[in-house]
């Protein structure tokens, strides 16, 4: 019974380091994954580093995307999940 409350201090921080750090992650990891397979022909979407387009076509893991200066090819996880809300709520 002492070894156990020896450790409880320590059980009690990976709880709440899993329910504040790791938990939170793996939700944001599966709602990014859902994003990227929902995308279709036609969406307007912006980069992670900021590039706006649209999505011309898919594979399965790039996409190829129309910007102003022409047809780039880059991988679905470019993709940033947020600022493309952002850009379809407009």
């Amino acid at each position: 019974m002492g070894d156990l409350l020896k450790f409880s201090p320590y059980l009690a921080l990976f709880v709440v380091f899993y329910f504040f750090m790791i938990r939170p992650q793996q939700k944001r990891a599966k709602q990014e994954k859902e994003f990227e397979s929902a995308l279709k022909v036609g969406d307007k979407i912006i980069t992670k580093s900021g590039l706006h387009g649209k999505v011309a076509e898919l594979a399965e893991t790039t996409v190829v995307i129309e910007t102003m200066a022409g047809k780039l090819k880059m991988e679905r996880s470019a993709i940033s999940m947020e600022m493309s809300a952002a850009l379809a709520k407009k």
